[in-house]
């Protein structure tokens, strides 16, 4: 996508999303790929923010990871972000009623980026983890912001096309539209096994001032996917959803400042 950002800034911001959602690490080598920049070019960005801690380079692999400056800029934004605490408040609500994992997200580009997460106490559910990032188009919680878009926005935020997590993921323009349709009508999201198998999500858009940039969603395992269950979790989230949008107009409140 085109981008009016500084580049330079870009790319540090792109190394530090990259080694956050690589839990393995990168080497430089592989950063360079990843961000289809020269080695020569990255390096100093690297250097630096190693120097000042943002990351780190384990000495055995020459791989990086997030340092601890960086978690500690994020748990700075955990811990002043009231709008934040509120919706913690009500994921924990809606996971003690029906016991299934509640995740909430925010738009990032093209992606959606997992920032909270409630743990069903179930023996088997969705692992995922927060700071986790998916293609909008194939989750619920994407979709749930994609839903508030035309269908042109939506066509200029892939321009390579659509590619497929598992057999169930849609990767055809015209079916994604008309998903997107039934989500506008039926007013929450819908998404069976296109990310994982056996796992299906139902998610609703957090809207802000008019803008729908996060959304909230419940994970269920297909086992336990039922008419009854939909209609339930649905329910939660639609309460929730009241709940949290009154929050951010009484009290001016946002979430992805």
């Amino acid at each position: 996508m085109p981008s009016n950002e500084h580049r330079p800034t870009e790319r540090v911001l792109d190394i530090l999303e990259l080694l956050s959602t690589n839990a393995n690490g990168m080497t430089l080598s592989e950063l360079s790929r990843a961000l289809d920049a020269p080695k020569s070019s990255i390096m100093p960005l690297v250097h630096t923010m190693t120097a000042r801690k943002f990351i780190y380079m384990q000495k055995e692999s020459s791989k990086y990871f997030i340092g601890v400056v960086a978690y500690s800029v994020g748990a700075s934004y955990a811990s002043h972000q009231n709008a934040l605490q509120f919706i913690q408040s009500e994921m924990k609500m809606i996971t003690s009623t029906i016991n299934e994992t509640c995740q909430l997200g925010i738009q990032n580009r093209n992606q959606i980026l997992y920032i909270a997460k409630e743990d069903s106490t179930e023996p088997l559910r969705l692992i995922s983890y927060v700071g986790k990032q998916l293609p909008l188009y194939c989750s619920a919680l994407g979709r749930a912001i994609l839903a508030e878009k035309t269908d042109e926005e939506v066509r200029q935020l892939y321009p390579n096309g659509l590619i497929s997590f598992t057999e169930h993921t849609i990767t055809d323009w015209s079916m994604l539209f008309e998903e997107l349709e039934r989500t506008r009508i039926r007013r929450y999201a819908l998404e069976k096994e296109e990310t994982a198998p056996m796992v299906n999500c139902v998610g609703v858009s957090l809207k802000n001032k008019g803008i729908s940039s996060a959304a909230l969603s419940v994970s269920v395992p297909t086992f336990r996917f039922s008419d009854t269950k939909l209609e339930e979790i649905v329910h939660m989230l639609m309460d929730a959803k009241c709940r949290i949008e009154a929050y951010f107009n009484n009290n001016d409140a946002d979430l992805v400042s």
